[in-house]
């Protein structure tokens, strides 16, 4: 199962809590929702600061990860920068996690529903 090695990960969310829809995004995202796989204690990092960027919003937001000490990202889609950037930092991506809220998000990963992916969704 893909969580048996993971104790943190960020799930793309249009807000702070469980029941919020995934955000599609991953650069422009609303913010990422910040879970312990194990206690499942979760934080809201928002990502305001990378939206309003014209350019590299992905990038912004790979480091503010980077910085959370994120290891797995849940999202709709990642881009080629933004990718190279989360694969940079050794941080797996899970791509296509949509039309569902993050509290389903996190219990179909804990349940190894979810497939890592190998290069951005172009």
């Amino acid at each position: 199962m893909l969580s048996d090695i993971v104790s943190r990960i960020a799930i793309t969310s249009e807000g702070p809590r469980p029941e919020d829809a995934v955000d599609p995004r991953f650069g422009r995202a609303a913010g990422f929702l910040l879970v312990d796989v194990e206690s499942m204690e979760m934080s809201y990092l928002d990502n305001g600061s990378s939206q309003v960027l014209a350019q590299g919003a992905g990038i912004q937001a790979a480091e503010n990860l980077v910085k959370a000490g994120v290891q797995v990202l849940l999202t709709g889609h990642v881009g080629p920068k933004a990718w190279t950037a989360l694969k940079a930092a050794q941080i797996k991506v899970v791509q296509g996690v949509e039309d569902m809220s993050v509290g389903e998000a996190i219990a179909q990963f804990k349940a190894g529903s979810f497939s890592y992916s190998d290069a951005p969704e172009r």
